[in-house]
């Protein structure tokens, strides 16, 4: 009695280096939809932030709505109401003037 049912030829597989162009695919769509646009609005962000100059109306991070008094190196000082208040450049998030892009 043989067992030729039970004896199986190993089965081929793809070559191994279509592995590899899978991988390297992998890695394309990652830069392109992830790691490409995340750098180029964190550059556009960066040319508005050096343009920023007093009288300029601008949204803060919080949500504020604020006007530039002065414009300083890492700091801009702001006017809230009646008073002025010092922040940094970073806490602009969108000059007031700008089309707002709804989410939905």
């Amino acid at each position: 009695m043989t067992f030729a049912l039970f004896q199986q030829t190993p089965a081929a597989g793809p070559p191994g280096w279509t592995q590899f162009i899978f991988i390297g695919g992998m890695g394309l769509m990652f830069y392109f939809l992830l790691i490409r646009p995340q750098s180029k609005a964190r550059k556009e962000m960066e040319a508005r932030l050096s343009k920023l100059k007093a009288g300029d109306e601008v949204v803060l991070s919080s949500g504020l709505y604020a006007t530039i008094d002065r414009v300083e190196d890492k700091h801009i000082w702001v006017k809230l109401g009646s008073s002025v208040v010092k922040a940094r450049r970073t806490a602009v998030a969108a000059l007031a003037t700008e089309p707002e892009t709804e989410k939905n």
